[in-house]
Order: C-alpha cells, then structure tokens, then sequence
C-alpha cells in the first residue's frame, strides 16, 4: 500500500502488469494498493465494457424484456462493475467483489466514491452504483424463500444496503456473512440483474428435453377453448416468439381461465388489453401463455401450472410462487417482483396466477 501525491498517481500505475486499486482521498492525496498473482484462483469480470479484460459483457434490461433502446437509455450498468474469483481446488468456492481491473489493470475509486480505512489499517470501497448480492435460503431448491439484499464492497465485505443506490455513506458490515456466491445467488449491477447457478444445482434443475417433453404432455390432454371448443396447444420453441399461433393458448391473468384467442369482452374503459373472463366475468388483462424456456430459472422439473401476471410466462408453482416473492433492485432505492423470463415487473396481489384448463369434452 502506497500514499502518493495525485502528480505521481500515473507513475505508479502506469505498469500494466501490475493489477492495483487507486483511492482518490483528495486532490492530494491517493491511497494505491498493489496485488500480486494468485496461482489458485481464476478470475473473470462483468461489465457493460466491450474490451477484452471484461470476460461477460452485461447490457441494461428493460422491464418487458430485450436492452434498453433509445438515445435517452444511458445506462446504468458499470463498464466494470465486478470480478469473480474462483478457486482452481474443490470445492471451487467463489467470491464477488465489486469494481473490475480496466485495460491498465487499475481500478480507480474517485473523489465522490464511498471509501474508508479498516480498522486493520487498509482501505476499502464502493462503487457508484453499487454491486448488490442476495442469497436465496435454503439454497436454489423447492424449499428456497428470498434472502435478504446486501452490497458488496470492492475488498468483498458485505454491508446493509445504502439509504439510495448511490449514497457516499456506506451501510453496516455485516459480519457473519461473506461473497462466497450460493447456489441461486442473484447479483444486481444496478440495471441488470444476474443469476448465479452452480455445476451441482444445475444437476436438479429440469433439463431442455424434460421443458419439450412437458410441452408435449400439455399438448396431449387436449385442452380447449371452453367458449369456441378449439382445441389449444403450446407452439414449439423452435419456432420462436413471433406473433401467437392460431391454437395458441390465452390466459385472463386476474383468473387464470384459459381460452383460444377471441376479439370479444373488451372493456376499453379500463384499458387497450383489458377483457372480461366469459367463464367468472373478472375483468384484467388477456395474454398470450409462453412457455419458460431457460431451464436454469427453474427451482424444479414440476409441471408448467402457473403463469406470470401480465407478461403470461408459465413454469411450475414452485419456480413461479418463488421469483413472485423475490424482489429485484430497481433505480436508486425501489424493488419489484419481476418474471425472470422476460423482465416484466409482476402485478396483481400474487404476481402469479394457477392455469385453470379445460379438457377434451369427449
């Protein structure tokens, strides 16, 4: 650790080999921790950056799904928001730390950045907009509830959150918990938001054939429209997520009737896609159902009996009671419950509605 003079901050970092963290404390004074390489850990950085020391390149999300588009879309998202280090020996315990290392193998923490010495005499961070960890309890299984949401600092020690995103008062450490990333670990880069799954955990999740062999099953009960005796069926993922087939399947999201695609029961007055249920006259938005097609969203292989309110996702009840439950950060200090297929921020009181099909009436 060194205590320079601003004059002589270029110097000192100007050695590329040389990974380190620069501390701006004032116009005239920077604080600058050198790092050595480490023959037992593999590390990999996350960032908006294109250049190649970010290893996985994150855009922002838009509620709704895709990247945020537009000239006033500036993002929110660090170019390098966070590294990952793995240990090369089993059980290849991972840990988060906030700030990634730029193409001079610096990390450079500014003069309006939270920053603070350690009672142990080093120095320690945040970034701008904060890197933000939950761990699920009870690990990413059936049995997982939400954790609770803490930012991490760049020397990876794990703090309450700040009063906004970007406050220069820093929270609480919390001391009995560590960066160590679980198994169903959410990681929020202030614009995007990251699902970290294990080799193991990933073992208990469904497969893609076990999705497709789902669909098929769903197909074969033969459900129909309960109005227009129109035999529904889920389209193949093949076929991507175009405009809605013609059997495609419709859900009332307030009640979870499903039905055929039809133009009648609009209540414009309530809005462009409120209809009223012909089967329990409940009247909220009309959607289109989608099956959930990334396997590693899913808590469990269980049948696809629930659907996100409004953007019409299905998965089993499990993996959709849990993500309806789970609050993801949103700006500076807000939280919403979002599908995690799609981004779309959930409504209703459960965010979530149980398919109510009918069958064949042969």
């Amino acid at each position: 650790m060194h205590h320079i003079s601003t004059p002589l901050v270029s110097k000192a970092l100007s050695n590329r080999g040389q990974h380190s963290i620069s501390y701006t404390l004032s116009r005239s004074h920077s604080v600058i921790v050198e790092y050595t390489h480490d023959s037992d850990t593999d590390m990999f950085q996350i960032g908006r950056s294109t250049e190649n020391m970010i290893d996985f390149v994150v855009t922002d999300t838009s509620p709704g799904g895709g990247a945020a588009e537009g000239p006033s879309a500036q993002s929110t998202i660090s170019r390098y928001a966070c590294r990952i280090l793995c240990d090369r020996r089993p059980p290849y315990t991972t840990r988060i730390y906030a700030a990634g290392f730029d193409a001079s193998s610096n990390i450079f923490l500014g003069e309006r950045a939270a920053k603070w010495r350690t009672p142990d005499g080093l120095m320690d961070g945040l970034t701008t907009n904060g890197v933000l960890v939950m761990h699920p309890a009870g690990g990413f299984s059936e049995d997982s509830a939400p954790g609770v949401w803490r930012e991490i600092s760049v020397c990876g020690n794990v703090y309450t959150l700040r009063d906004s995103r970007s406050a220069q008062q820093r929270g609480k450490l919390v001391e009995n918990e560590s960066n160590v990333l679980q198994d169903g670990s959410l990681i929020d880069l202030c614009g995007a938001t990251l699902l970290w799954r294990t080799p193991a955990g990933l073992l208990r999740a469904p497969t893609l054939k076990q999705l497709e062999a789902q669909r098929q099953e769903a197909n074969a009960a033969r459900p129909q429209c309960p109005v227009g005796l129109s035999t529904l069926a889920f389209p193949s993922p093949a076929r991507g997520r175009t405009a809605p087939d013609k059997q495609q399947p419709w859900v009332y999201v307030r009640c979870g009737h499903v039905h055929g695609y039809h133009g009648w029961g609009c209540r414009r007055e309530r809005g462009p896609q409120e209809r009223e249920c012909p089967l329990c006259r409940l009247v909220g938005p009309y959607v289109p159902l989608w099956l959930g097609q990334e396997a590693g969203l899913c808590l469990d292989p269980g049948p696809p009996s629930h659907a996100f309110a409004p953007c019409g996702h299905v998965c089993s009840e499990k993996t959709a009671r849990y993500w309806a439950q789970t609050p993801l950060p949103h700006g500076t200090h807000a939280f919403h419950a979002a599908c995690p297929f799609c981004g779309a921020w959930l409504t209703g009181e459960h965010g979530c509605v149980r398919l109510i099909f009918q069958g064949p009436l042969d």
